[in-house]
C-alpha cells in the first residue's frame, strides 16, 4: 500500500463540558488534524454550537484536513440537572443559589456518557481516545474496546506534581492549624502550602479525584498542555514519578495563527475590543498584569477589592 492511500489515523476527543476545558481540546484536534489526523470531537448538542463556528472556519482554512462532531445525548432534567444546563457556565455566569451542590452534580452527571461512548468505541474503533481527566471511568470504557486511552490535562505539571507528592507524603496531617504553611515534601522548589488551601481528601471532590488519579494510573498516558522550557524541574519529575508515559503537546494555544482564530476561541468579551486597547495604551508599558481564574471561580466584592489591591 503506498503511503498516500494509508488509512488516516482516527482519533477521538472528550473534553469536559466547560470553556477552560472545550476550548484547548478544540486546539489539540486542530493540532492532530494538521499532523494528518482525523479528528473528532465528542460533546452534547448545545456545546456542538460553541464549537460549530470555530470547526468551519478551520476546515474553511484547511480544506484537505479532517475535524468532526459526534453528539452524545446528555438529557439534563431526567439527570436532576436544571434544563439546558450542558456546561458549567450555565451555573458560573450568574448567581444560581447552591453552585457548589450543582457544579458537583454535574461533574457526577457525566458518567453518562459511560454506555454511548462504548458503542461509539466498538463502532468506529478509533486508535485512540483522549479523553479529559474530569472523565475516570472512560478508562475502563476505553480498556473495555481495547482502544488506547489517553488523560488530557489542561493545566501545567506543576499542580500535578504537586498533588501527588501531597497525596504521597500528606503533610498537612502534620501540622497544628489549617493556616500553618508547610513546604510540600518532595517537590522541587520548597514551595509552601496551607492545609485551607487544599481539597479535603475525605470529601466528596476529594474521593471524585483520587478515581481521578487511579484511572490515570491504568490509562495509557498523558497529555499536558504545557512546553518543557516553562517547568522542566516539573516535567522531569512528573515522568520520574508520577506517569512515565506523558507528553507535553503545548501550549495549544498557539495553534491558531489567524486573528479570527483568535478571536474565535470561547465567549464573546464582555468588553469592546477598542475599548479595552484604548485602556491598555493609556497605561505605562510593562505595567498591566493579566489574571484568569478559569470559569468556576467566584469572587466575593471584598475579595476582589484585595485581589486589585495587591
Amino acid at each position: 500500500m503506498s503511503r498516500n492511500t494509508q488509512r488516516k489515523l482516527h482519533v477521538m476527543f472528550f473534553p469536559y463540558m466547560a470553556y477552560g476545558h472545550m476550548i484547548p481540546t478544540l486546539d489539540m484536534a486542530k493540532l492532530f488534524s494538521s499532523r494528518g489526523v482525523k479528528s473528532t470531537i465528542i460533546t452534547t448538542p448545545l456545546n456542538s454550537k460553541i464549537f460549530q463556528k470555530p470547526i468551519d472556519l478551520f476546515k474553511n482554512l484547511n480544506p484537505s484536513l479532517e475535524i468532526d462532531m459526534q453528539i452524545f445525548d446528555f438529557p439534563c432534567v431526567e439527570l436532576g440537572l436544571p434544563e439546558g444546563c450542558e456546561n458549567v457556565d450555565f451555573f458560573t455566569s450568574s448567581n444560581t443559589s447552591g453552585r457548589e451542590n450543582i457544579a458537583f452534580k454535574f461533574l457526577s452527571s457525566t458518567r453518562f456518557f459511560k454506555d454511548q461512548l462504548e458503542k461509539l468505541l466498538e463502532k468506529t474503533r478509533p486508535d485512540c481516545l483522549i479523553a479529559d481527566m474530569f472523565f475516570p471511568w472512560a478508562t475502563e470504557v476505553a480498556e473495555k474496546c481495547h482502544v488506547p486511552r489517553l488523560v488530557f490535562h489542561g493545566t501545567g505539571y506543576f499542580s500535578l506534581c504537586a498533588n501527588y507528592c501531597m497525596k504521597v507524603h500528606r503533610p498537612q496531617n502534620r501540622v497544628a492549624s489549617s493556616c500553618e504553611p508547610f513546604v510540600i515534601p518532595g517537590l522541587p522548589g520548597d514551595i509552601e502550602i496551607t492545609r485551607e488551601q487544599i481539597i479535603d481528601s475525605e470529601s466528596e471532590m476529594g474521593k471524585f479525584l483520587l478515581d481521578v488519579r487511579e484511572s490515570e494510573m491504568k490509562s495509557t498516558g498523558v497529555i499536558v498542555n504545557s512546553f518543557y522550557e516553562l517547568e522542566s524541574n516539573y516535567a522531569d519529575f512528573f515522568k520520574r514519578f508520577v506517569a512515565k508515559r506523558a507528553w507535553q503537546i503545548g501550549p495549544l494555544s498557539v495553534t491558531n495563527r489567524g486573528f479570527e482564530e483568535k478571536a474565535e476561541r470561547g465567549k464573546k468579551a464582555s468588553i469592546d475590543e477598542v475599548e479595552c486597547l484604548k485602556w491598555l495604551d493609556s497605561k505605562k508599558q510593562d505595567s498591566v498584569i493579566y489574571i484568569s481564574f478559569g470559569s468556576v471561580a467566584c469572587f466575593k466584592n471584598k475579595q476582589l477589592i484585595e485581589i486589585a489591591a495587591g
